[in-house]
């Protein structure tokens, strides 16, 4: 078994390095994640802003002061990113795949940023060219709510992108922002599709023939996403990975990479783990990959379903690295 460094596409750690460091904390990464990380040969991550979660739900968000709009909860956490990255000299903040290769060469680690959303924006999808000047690679219309862009994967299937949504996507692909179709519903997602030009990813969602909830993809989808150049980030959160508790497993998820691969070819299978076991009970992982120290044995259940060494690396860090 080669060891395989790994770029995880999706990771919701700026959610626990702002709930700590709002607390008092410094340091957060290093304190607490960066021994895992290390554990499960993490090389790099894709950062995302999550803040859709707001004060009138069970969130650290409730105990925070002026946190009441998305706009806001979105700056405090940019805000705390900020501050954390300063104290962090192993982590490296990248734009570009070629960045990325350069703090990999000089030994560190290395992190994009996404946002999980657009809600904070409002109805001005001009914010987008803020969120590119950021340094924001990868967006998402909207998380599972309904916004002035689109409707997330908890609401009416059936209604697709608005205007604006339409605006948004012609904005991140002119800003280089990846569009991501993970939490969009059905409607959405087809819309996006009929509205790209060029690459679209779904960074961390499963294949909804092996686990049947909305957050997954049809076949039909992946080989829309195939099409588009784009690529599949998987996601180790149990609910997506299998209906039967029983099978909610590193085995299981690894047939969802197969799964892929087989029907749209393995260049356009990725890692978006969506590790969130910190955020408390309901959020746990895969058996298996309770946490990102755990992401080894998905490759070693890859290599005995007959995946080559190749084929590994390329789910492992190579196709999203190459489409950034």
């Amino acid at each position: 078994m080669i060891e395989v460094k790994v770029f995880d596409g999706h990771s919701d750690l700026l959610y626990d390095v702002t709930r700590r460091r709002l607390a008092g904390e410094t340091r957060v990464l290093e304190r607490h994640h960066l021994e895992r990380l290390r554990r499960g040969g993490i090389e790099g991550l894709m950062l995302a802003f999550w803040y859709n979660r707001g004060p009138h739900d069970e969130t650290f968000w409730k105990d925070v002061p002026g946190a009441e709009s998305p706009a806001a909860r979105l700056e405090i956490m940019f805000r705390c990113a900020r501050a954390e990255l300063a104290q962090c000299p192993w982590l490296a903040l990248v734009r570009s795949a070629q960045e990325a290769e350069a703090a990999r060469a000089a030994g560190t680690l290395y992190a994009f940023f996404a946002v999980e959303g657009l809600s904070a924006l409002g109805e001005d999808p001009s914010g987008i060219d803020l969120l590119a000047d950021l340094g924001v690679r990868v967006g998402m219309l909207t998380w599972n709510e309904e916004n002035a862009f689109a409707s997330g994967a908890a609401q009416d299937p059936g209604k697709g992108l608005t205007p604006l949504g339409l605006e948004a996507v012609r904005r991140m692909e002119a800003r280089g922002i990846l569009p991501d179709v993970s939490h969009l519903n059905d409607a959405g997602f087809r819309d996006l599709i009929n509205a790209a030009h060029g690459p679209v990813i779904a960074s961390h969602s499963n294949c909804r023939a092996l686990c049947d909830v909305p957050r997954n993809l049809t076949d039909e989808q992946l080989r829309a996403i195939r099409d588009t150049g784009g690529l599949v980030g998987l996601n180790v959160h149990h609910a997506f990975v299998h209906r039967d508790p029983a099978l909610q497993t590193v085995e299981t998820l690894a047939r969802h990479a197969v799964h892929i691969a087989e029907r749209i070819g393995v260049e356009h299978v990725a890692c978006g783990f969506d590790f969130c076991e910190y955020m408390g009970p309901g959020n746990d992982g895969a058996k298996g990959l309770e946490d990102c120290s755990g992401v080894p044995e998905l490759f070693r259940w890859l290599e005995r379903f007959g995946m080559s060494e190749t084929e590994r690396r390329r789910i492992a860090r190579e196709n999203f690295l190459q489409l950034l």
